[in-house]
């Protein structure tokens, strides 16, 4: 152990002399690329959409004090919202059953703890209505280690009833006023057939026009919607069916990932390839905001209930330091098209192929089961350190910022799309991948306000803020011992890599030139004293 820590401070401290001496480039080096933006020139409010929503596995999962204790650090670093999960009416969670007539009972204790601990940290669910209660079910066809029963309900009127209670008694505990604010999303991922919902797509409008129904009835003005589809289907055919029959709808969700192939692949087994797609996912969102416009109802929101690189949580993608740079490529391009962009998920503490018995194998999480944050969690972070204002910037890699204080905040990032033809994600990822160089960018502001400021550059690529290849070094244990993870958290704890006080002269100029790699993301802050 001490010659590993010893490696990673020695490794940590020539990370920082190349850092030094890349930041006084020769006379003769250009900077590739420019970031130009005056800090008058406002664009407007920034779009928040990135941290609007958050996803988890499932309900019960919830209910674990780790589970607690990760969304809590989630939720205070990456400012996330919303939190949308399977299972809240699943057997798990002792929703529903039918005493010996067949007339129902229910029973909300389970929700209460898991939604009553939500609210206390400053958060709201995103209701999803779903899966069915045995007793309610109308076949044995489960999905998931956890057997979530995927079948149609085999009363209608049943399933009305447990939905009108369930809004009512949301009413009852946390307000109308609270319940307002809330998403109720009926189901999940109903178009696949095989997978989530045994019914057709007609099925499942029934399955909607009731549970709209029962939503409404105890509020005219909470917000129901799907069709929670996989892909971004069925869109225009949704917003057909609620309007040809009148049929409330208040919000479009749909999913979408960015692989070409497998499918439910619960343990990597058959292969996940990373699309090269300039618009993969992106062109999703984009393409369902299109479909809502030219719709019989064209203010509808859209909410993207769940969206990653790979829908299959055994993919190393998500472990890697490539993501964080694809998480902001995706965002960038969507824009304002989405009302929300909810990351499938905030943690690996994620069951539907069963427990998992290795720190890093893939899963979807922005944090590891043992809570060690990978590079997405702080392409989120660095995220949440941006102002409330955007300023104008034609670069379309970065985001620029100020704040109210007059702070300024630019996170810029490369992405390069670095996966060989005819090798897939799981064999790829798992390896030592040396990021290339990119030349040097530089950011010039001008028109800030003169007086003193610290200067703070945060940083996610290749070994720095990138767990998995800490653990690499540690040469992969199946299991982590306290000592490992509390150092797996050290060395990457997203704090700058530099900090540096400086003047802003009465010409309000400030320049700075970085060296970058493939998949580097930096943010850098101007803070005034």
């Amino acid at each position: 152990m001490k010659k590993i820590f010893l490696s990673i401070i020695l490794g940590s401290l020539l990370f920082t002399h190349l850092f030094a001496q890349s930041n006084h480039p020769k006379k003769t080096t250009e900077p590739g690329r420019i970031i130009n933006v005056d800090f008058n020139k406002e664009k407007g409010l920034l779009n928040t959409s990135f941290k609007e929503c958050v996803g988890a596995g499932r309900a019960n999962e919830g209910l674990r004090a780790d589970w607690q204790q990760q969304l809590a650090i989630a939720r205070k670093e990456c400012g996330f919202k919303y939190i949308r999960m399977h299972g809240l009416l699943t057997d798990d969670m002792a929703v529903y059953s039918e005493d010996s007539k067949g007339n129902p009972q229910y029973n909300y204790q389970y929700v209460d703890a898991l939604y009553d601990y939500i609210i206390s940290i400053g958060m709201k669910p995103f209701v999803e209505l779903g899966f069915m209660p045995g007793a309610l079910a109308s076949g044995n066809k489960t999905i998931f280690w956890w057997r979530g029963n995927v079948t149609p309900p085999k009363d209608y009127e049943k399933w009305e009833g447990l939905i009108r209670n369930l809004t009512q008694h949301f009413t009852e505990r946390y307000g109308a006023n609270e319940v307002k604010t809330w998403y109720f999303e009926v189901w999940n991922e109903p178009n696949l057939k095989d997978g989530f919902w045994t019914g057709s797509q007609s099925d499942y409008f029934k399955l909607y026009q009731y549970s709209a129904k029962a939503v409404k009835s105890v509020n005219q003005a909470y917000k129901v919607g799907g069709p929670a589809t996989a892909g971004a289907a069925w869109v225009p055919e949704m917003i057909a069916f609620c309007k040809e029959n009148a049929v409330p709808i208040d919000f479009i969700s749909t999913h979408s990932y960015g692989v070409k192939q497998g499918f439910l692949d619960e343990h990597g087994s058959s292969g996940t390839v990373l699309d090269k797609n300039e618009w993969s996912v992106s062109g999703d969102v984009l393409n369902s905001r299109k479909q809502i416009q030219t719709s019989a109802i064209p203010g509808l929101e859209l909410h993207y209930t769940e969206w990653s690189s790979s829908y299959t949580p055994a993919d190393p993608l998500h472990d890697s330091y490539h993501e964080a740079a694809y998480i902001l490529k995706k965002l960038k391009q969507v824009g304002t098209a989405a009302n929300s962009m909810s990351y499938w998920t905030f943690t690996d503490i994620f069951e539907e192929s069963g427990p998992r018995f290795t720190p890093f194998h893939g899963g979807f999480g922005l944090m590891n089961i043992e809570g060690i944050k990978k590079p997405a969690f702080f392409a989120y972070s660095f995220l949440n350190k941006l102002g409330e204002t955007e300023l104008v910037n034609r670069d379309s890699s970065s985001w620029a910022c100020k704040n109210n204080r007059g702070d300024v905040q630019v996170l810029l990032w490369d992405y390069t799309y670095t996966l060989p033809d005819s090798i897939n994600n799981q064999s790829y990822y798992i390896r030592d991948l040396p990021a290339k160089s990119k030349g040097q960018v530089k950011l010039a502001i001008s028109g800030i306000p003169k007086g003193r400021y610290r200067m703070e550059v945060y940083k996610i690529g290749y070994k720095v803020n990138d767990a998995y290849m800490t653990y690499v070094a540690f040469n992969k244990p199946n299991q982590l011992t306290k000592p490992q993870v509390d150092l797996l958290k050290k060395q990457n704890d997203g704090l700058p890599i530099l900090k540096e006080d400086i003047t802003i002269s009465s010409s309000g100029a400030f320049s700075k030139v970085l060296p970058i790699r493939e998949n580097d993301v930096f943010l850098i802050k101007l803070v005034k004293f």
